[in-house]
């Protein structure tokens, strides 16, 4: 598959790049960061794929997260796809923030208009890595995930779903319980139709209380004054309490911070450096 780029610039003695192709799965043109660290032009790295929140597009974490520096030290490959397809005359798309462009929510969606481009899940689990891995010097067994807000919701639920096919998984301010939620009921509801029971493959606090997969340790960083939180939107306590009833480690910590709109990702910032080792334990192992 074709890659055009758009954009390359040096960055810690490695590359960050945006390219460009035509996705198979979305059936529209999408574009993904990824930052090549200095290791990848003597030999294979392992790739952290970062999920970003509702809104965002591929340029909001490769330009203000600063974890380029510390990818640069890991010798990690860091690729930040965009959030949904885009530009695809879907009537409604483009109608609220929370719905449609900018909130693919990381579901397949089965509903008629959305069914034929919105389809983030499978995006993101296939044919984005063999993109990844057919183009650039990584190692395929080495694989890890993290995002934010709505992506990080993306993150636990495909690593969750998919046991195994991620090393390490972790989150900061992630929708926990989307099924329980005013925004995960709306995107849910729209992109898989009224039969809630069809919900739950896509929520991470339902998806624990039935894993029996491989050994995962879950970090999540939660900012306390996050007005989201205190909505009621992320839940993190419901998935929490699903964790430590199957036995699944997770650490959980609540900062003194806010994760929202913009400033979200002064909040990111602060504490990327602790994901991305996180991260580095399992993937350098």
């Amino acid at each position: 598959m074709a890659l055009k780029q758009v954009s390359s610039n040096k960055c810690f003695e490695g590359f960050q790049k945006v390219f460009e192709h035509d996705s198979t799965e979305l059936k529209c043109k999408m574009k993904f960061g990824i930052y090549l660290p200095p290791k990848a032009e003597t030999g294979k790295c392992p790739v952290l794929y970062w999920l970003s929140g509702l809104t965002c597009t591929e340029q909001n974490f490769i330009t203000k997260a600063g974890f380029q520096q510390a990818a640069a030290e890991h010798g990690l490959i860091v690729v930040a796809p965009d959030t949904s397809p885009r530009g695809c005359n879907i009537v409604g798309e483009d109608e609220s923030w929370d719905f449609g462009t900018g909130a693919g929510f990381y579901v397949d969606a089965t509903e008629d208009p959305w069914k034929t481009n919105y389809r983030m899940y499978s995006y993101i689990k296939d044919e984005l890595p063999k993109l990844i891995n057919a183009n650039f010097p990584t190692d395929p067994e080495r694989m890890s995930i993290f995002g934010h807000s709505m992506g990080g919701h993306g993150a636990l639920i495909l690593a969750l779903k998919n046991p195994g096919k991620y090393k390490s998984v972790s989150a900061f301010a992630p929708i926990c319980n989307p099924i329980q939620c005013q925004w995960g009921k709306k995107a849910l509801g729209g992109y898989l139709g009224p039969d809630t029971s069809k919900w739950e493959a896509y929520d991470a606090t339902q998806l624990v209380k039935s894993h029996s997969g491989s050994h995962l340790d879950i970090l999540i960083d939660q900012g306390k004054d996050d007005q989201f939180l205190s909505a009621g939107q992320l839940l993190p306590d419901n998935f929490i309490a699903a964790c430590i009833e199957r036995k699944i480690p997770v650490v959980f910590r609540l900062q003194q911070a806010s994760c929202f709109c913009s400033p979200c990702y002064f909040f990111i910032a602060s504490f990327i450096n602790d994901h991305i080792k996180h991260h580095a334990k399992y993937l350098n192992a």
